[in-house]
């Protein structure tokens, strides 16, 4: 999706925004001034050449390699210098924080502006000046514009002042409010997006993270309830940021949740660093009692990158996605042979083949009205009922690429389009081979007996 966006003419892309996906919109100009100083060989020429795929993913890896030096120079903040190394190596060895550092999307530098939000109001509250006040307010507001529920932060952090630094950050969540306000009204308009979202409920590997951050701060409490607070441990503030940073913004999502399916781990990517502070924090207080302290250290960092290495590993394989768009992509090539028909089912599986342009070489897309782009559409516009069921009669084979699984009985459908699909081909159409690339299958049909 974010190359064909980013791919489009400007005017087209903004006339798409309009109406679709306007909360990723700031993240698809940024990606298209990417792409064009990547291909401009006069400015840069180094770039000309780049793999697509490598502009595509290098934003969000070097955004997570800026929060985790982030995360490491909070952690030093909040709790010394060892505890924020060891916050920054766990947050970049976190599975979600290393799967989002691949992907083409906006989470990564959202979640590092998040971070350095977050660094800019510790310093603040600290310092009892205007100017980091201003910082965190625009790292906040860029932010929430990249996508809007990094709102979902400002809780985070405001619950977790001291009262002498509430009013400041009162002024400066409000600018932050009212400048994502715009963004947030236009794409309340736009909400049948998320519509296939049934239901809202954390994930297993969610569940267990956040678990795993409130267990290390319990130890940490425990723990300075016992010696007081030295001046390198975990304190009471000290433990309120990064725990409320974990909690907080997943909690409120969840509870939004209840109303209206909202809830997506990546949407909430940068409680990541809260888990991150916690972990590191609680190694160091752990290597704190063992002598030496070196080799304490040591150990524990390396069951540390043990311990998610295979995660690690995993999230490198194809199996680690929803789906494969390059197999997908693959299949539909071999299925098909030039002047047989292409259905999606449903349509917005279209977004599949868009960056491969000899996927569908030949193929006839049965119920396209308009593309993408020119539709300015996420998924294109399809045809009437009529011509749609018309366009499949015409033809002796259709490649369908479409869900793994047949969609469920009464699934959300408004054009009745994804019917006529099914009932055209099951009654005039015979299966004759399909191909299971992950998260999808395609399937070639044809006429009886011509298989």
């Amino acid at each position: 999706m974010t190359y064909d966006m980013t791919h489009r003419e400007l005017g087209a892309l903004w006339q798409t925004l309009g109406t679709n996906d306007a909360v990723h919109g700031l993240y698809y100009l940024t990606m298209k001034a990417v792409f064009a100083l990547c291909s401009a060989p006069a400015v840069s020429p180094a770039l000309g050449d780049a793999d697509p795929l490598l502009v595509l993913r290098l934003p969000s890896v070097l955004s997570m390699a800026a929060a985790a030096a982030g995360v490491a120079l909070l952690g030093r903040r909040l709790a010394g210098a060892r505890a924020g190394l060891l916050a920054g190596v766990v947050f970049a060895l976190l599975p979600p924080v290393q799967r989002f550092a691949q992907e083409g999307r906006s989470y990564a530098m959202v979640c590092a502006l998040v971070v350095w939000a977050t660094y800019a109001l510790a310093r603040a509250a600290g310092a009892g000046r205007r100017g980091p006040w201003t910082v965190y307010a625009a790292l906040m507001l860029t932010a929430c514009l990249l996508h809007e529920f990094a709102l979902l932060a400002l809780p985070a952090h405001g619950l977790t002042l001291r009262r002498a630094a509430r009013r400041p950050w009162i002024l400066a969540a409000a600018a932050v409010a009212a400048g994502t306000a715009p963004l947030a009204v236009v794409s309340q308009r736009q909400s049948a997006q998320v519509s296939w979202l049934e239901g809202s409920s954390l994930t297993t590997g969610s569940a267990g993270l956040i678990a795993l951050g409130i267990g290390c701060a319990a130890f940490l409490a425990r723990v300075r309830e016992r010696r007081q607070h030295s001046g390198h441990g975990a304190g009471a503030g000290e433990l309120a940021l990064p725990v409320g940073l974990l909690v907080l913004p997943t909690l409120v999502l969840l509870l939004v949740s209840l109303v209206e399916p909202l809830y997506v781990d990546r949407y909430v990517l940068y409680s990541q660093a809260g888990l991150a502070l916690l972990v590191g924090a609680a190694l160091d207080r752990a290597a704190r009692g063992t002598r030496p302290r070196a080799v304490a250290v040591a150990v524990t960092g390396a069951a540390v990158v043990l311990t998610l290495l295979p995660f690690s590993v995993q999230l490198r394989t194809p199996q680690s996605r929803i789906d494969d768009t390059t197999a997908v992509a693959r299949a539909v090539r071999e299925a098909g042979a030039p002047g047989d028909g292409l259905l999606y089912t449903p349509l917005r599986r279209r977004v599949w083949t868009l960056p491969y342009a000899g996927a569908a070489a030949g193929l006839s897309d049965l119920a396209l009205a308009r593309d993408p782009a020119s539709s300015h559409t996420l998924y294109g516009t399809e045809v009437s009922a009529g011509v749609l069921r018309a366009r499949m009669l015409r033809r002796d084979r259709i490649v369908v690429a479409g869900d793994p699984a047949a969609p469920a009985t009464g699934s959300a459908d408004a054009s009745g389009l994804e019917a006529v699909k099914r009932d055209t081909l099951d009654a005039h159409f015979e299966a004759c081979r399909s191909w299971h690339p992950r998260g999808a299958r395609v399937t070639l049909y044809a006429r009886p007996g011509q298989c």
